[in-house]
């Protein structure tokens, strides 16, 4: 099948008075029309510049250094401003983290999706655009009322729903959401993700889940890949990783899972994830891994894919391989 999504060597860094921190260092990911892939890691790890730089939405000190991010056969680091802002929304779409802070205060849910349309398609009648516009609504549980509705007559839920209505209103390829349950209770949260998960399969977009909640991942996304310093060390099946991860830092990983086994036992992964501004050498694991070797410490290792199409970043398996 065909890619819908293609990033290659994806290259972002921040440019400080204390020097160059490598936010992403060499991204490479493929995903097909329909996949769901959940993007996990520590905080700093580098999975919100990820989905940033790939709108291309990276501020100053910011900056997209190198790759391609090819969505639907386009490059969109090649695309001039302007024809970025069409493809926003239209071909790749961004769900922030916090729906609280992205929707407009003083301006109608409704206006809000009436000017998105608008900025992509200018030829269509006022009729025809809040049509589109309560289809998406309703297609994401809410009722045609909140069209006229303000922010903060919504609950949390319902704004977070209304961001989703936004982002597939031009029923785009591809679909980031950036920790979208963040600061919901567990049964919205749930509510947020099957919501994502059937308008998904309704425009037959690929997205791309953003979080720490392992549970919701397990549940929701056929492929993780796990992020380090702005690498990704493991790229896996959802039921591969969750019952055989290979590499050490996603083992590390699923261990610090709470379970009903060990009630009461926190196994943590030891030490801290490095400054960005001071990585070690080799890899960026290695000072925290427990099957450490010689050649950990001086050399990058290369991407590796073992049997059953998984891709790691680790000595062990490259020696093997």
């Amino acid at each position: 099948m065909t890619p819908v999504l293609q990033i290659k060597n994806l290259q972002v860094s921040y440019y400080t008075d204390a020097g160059r921190a490598r936010a992403l260092d060499g991204v490479d990911l493929t995903l097909t029309a329909g996949e769901k892939l959940g993007l996990v890691g520590e905080s700093g790890s580098g999975k919100s510049t990820m989905a940033l730089a790939m709108m291309r939405m990276i501020k100053p000190p910011g900056r997209i250094e190198g790759g391609q991010v090819i969505v639907d056969g386009t490059d969109l680091m090649t695309l001039s401003e302007q024809t970025m802002l069409k493809a926003r929304l239209s071909k790749i779409a961004y769900i922030p983290q916090g729906a609280m802070n992205s929707l407009n205060p003083v301006t109608r849910i409704g206006a809000q999706m009436v000017d998105a349309i608008k900025a992509h398609d200018e030829g269509s009648s006022r009729a025809d655009i809040d049509r589109r516009c309560k289809l998406a609504l309703e297609s994401v549980d809410l009722s045609s009322s909140v069209f006229k509705m303000y922010a903060h007559e919504l609950s949390g839920g319902m704004k977070q729903r209304a961001c989703i209505a936004i982002s597939i209103l031009l029923k785009p390829k591809v679909i980031i959401a950036d920790e979208p349950t963040s600061a919901l209770d567990v049964v919205t949260q749930r509510q947020v993700m099957e919501t994502i998960d059937r308008v998904q399969k309704q425009i037959g977009a690929a997205v791309i889940l953003i979080g720490h909640d392992m549970g919701l991942m397990a549940q929701f996304v056929d492929k993780v890949a796990v992020m380090y310093t702005g690498r990704i060390m493991e790229l896996s099946s959802v039921r591969d990783m969750f019952t055989d991860p290979k590499h050490p830092y996603a083992q590390a990983l699923i261990r610090s899972l709470p379970n009903l086994e060990n009630k009461g036992v926190f196994n943590g992964i030891p030490g801290m994830a490095p400054a960005l501004l001071q990585l070690p050498g080799g890899c960026a694991f290695h000072p925290r891994c427990s099957k450490v070797m010689e050649n950990c410490k001086t050399q990058r290792p290369p991407s590796t894919t073992i049997s059953g199409g998984r891709i790691l970043e680790c000595h062990l398996y490259s020696e093997k391989a």
